[in-house]
């Protein structure tokens, strides 16, 4: 039977009984990746076609899924490539991995995978960007009902990237951070994955697989990445423990997350020699896709940086906003600006002397600047709702 673990305290249950640990953490799959080498990862079959190696499927052994026809067999696969422009004299070499080249545009792609294999029935999220966006086009492309619940000030824009999918989508009313938790606690008919449910980790775990792979049998230095709810960083301390325990790295990358300084709760705490995040009340920020004022793995992802000897920083809005620019103009890679905190903290981390000249850092670029346009897509079947009849609207539309 499979197992889901609590990184914290250690307790284990079956997958399907629990959400979360009775100690109030999130739990992961436990995964016996001890005997998995390089030569495992050869590729995979969807449809009767070879997918090759460029797909996050090719890890298909230390996943909890197996691999799917439709989109969903599309995900990960993602570029990583050295960025001279983006590197100082004194600083190191940079590598950008680059998930704007996932099927929707962004690293969550790799959770909504493994989950949308996983799961049966109707899916849904509470996200107002990239998630939510993911979800939508993961569930039309295998005719299954998506539920996405988005914050009442997501911009009509926005909204409609999202419905072009066809999805169940509410703009939901009043205190829009408990959504989170009322997706846990109660039955809304319909399977969330949001952003650190175990089967969505599952799937972003594999980002650092395929960093760590492409440095065979060396490793990165570090890996530095944005963090919201901390769902990706757990990933990729996930791989990170995985990936040691099968003996595969020469020494583990040091994990740093980047933060916009105007809603940074894991900066905070790790500023405060802190082991426990606590939320925050956020100011507006272009980084919308990781303004998350209470992020529900928080403390997971303070662990994972604590573990490895990394950090956190925060990145200053007109830092981030430059930065952005400076991605496309000397690297041509276009970004949202969430993703700019990465390289923007391995430049102020370089300054500091945490980096040096003869480092490695990989920097994930988790999102596409390219999606966020102008659309014309008809958005008069969105829904508005109070977060309190959210249960009954949803399970109006899944009966």
């Amino acid at each position: 039977m499979e197992q889901l673990t609590c990184y914290d305290c250690g307790e284990t249950f079956p997958f399907g009984d629990a959400a979360r640990c009775r100690c109030g953490e999130p739990l992961w799959f436990e995964t016996d990746a001890a005997g998995f080498d390089w030569r495992d990862a050869s590729g995979a079959t969807a449809g009767g076609v070879s997918l090759g190696r460029d797909t996050l499927w090719r890890y298909e052994s230390v996943l909890p899924a197996t691999v799917p026809d439709g989109l969903a067999a599309a995900a990960g696969g993602t570029p990583l490539f050295r960025a001279p422009s983006m590197e100082s004299p004194d600083g190191p070499r940079v590598h950008l991995k680059v998930e704007g080249v996932n099927p929707t545009g962004s690293f969550k792609d790799r959770g909504t995978a493994v989950g949308i294999s996983r799961l049966e029935g109707p899916v849904g999220t509470v996200s107002h960007g990239n998630m939510a966006l993911s979800v939508a086009a993961h569930a039309a492309a295998v005719d299954r009902e998506a539920i996405i619940l988005v914050a009442e000030d997501t911009p009509d824009s926005r909204l409609a990237m999202i419905a072009q999918h066809d999805p169940h989508l509410f703009r939901v009313r009043g205190d829009y951070g408990r959504l989170y938790d009322d997706t846990l606690e109660r039955d809304l008919g319909a399977a969330f994955l949001n952003s650190d449910a175990p089967l969505r980790v599952a799937g972003q775990k594999t980002v650092a697989y395929e960093i760590c792979e492409a440095f065979a049998p060396d490793a990165p230095d570090a890996i530095v990445l944005p963090v919201s709810s901390g769902g990706q960083a757990s990933g990729v301390w996930k791989a990170l423990r995985e990936l040691d325990a099968a003996g595969l790295l020469s020494a583990v990358p040091r994990i740093y997350l980047a933060q916009a300084a105007r809603c940074d709760p894991i900066a905070q705490a790790y500023r405060r020699g802190a082991s426990r995040v606590e939320s925050v009340e956020g100011e507006p920020t272009a980084a919308v896709s990781i303004n998350n004022a209470d992020p529900p793995s928080g403390n997971r992802a303070l662990a994972a940086v604590a573990e490895t000897g990394g950090g956190v920083v925060s990145v200053a809005e007109e830092v981030m906003i430059s930065e952005r620019d400076r991605l496309a103009a000397d690297a041509g890679v276009s970004v949202e600006p969430s993703c700019a905190v990465a390289t923007a903290a391995v430049r102020e981390l370089t300054a500091s002397g945490e980096f040096g000249s003869d480092d490695d850092v990989a920097a994930i670029l988790t999102g596409s600047g390219y999606k966020y346009g102008t659309s014309d897509t008809d958005i008069s079947s969105v829904r508005e709702v109070d977060r309190t009849d959210v249960p009954d609207a949803v399970r109006e539309v899944v009966s």
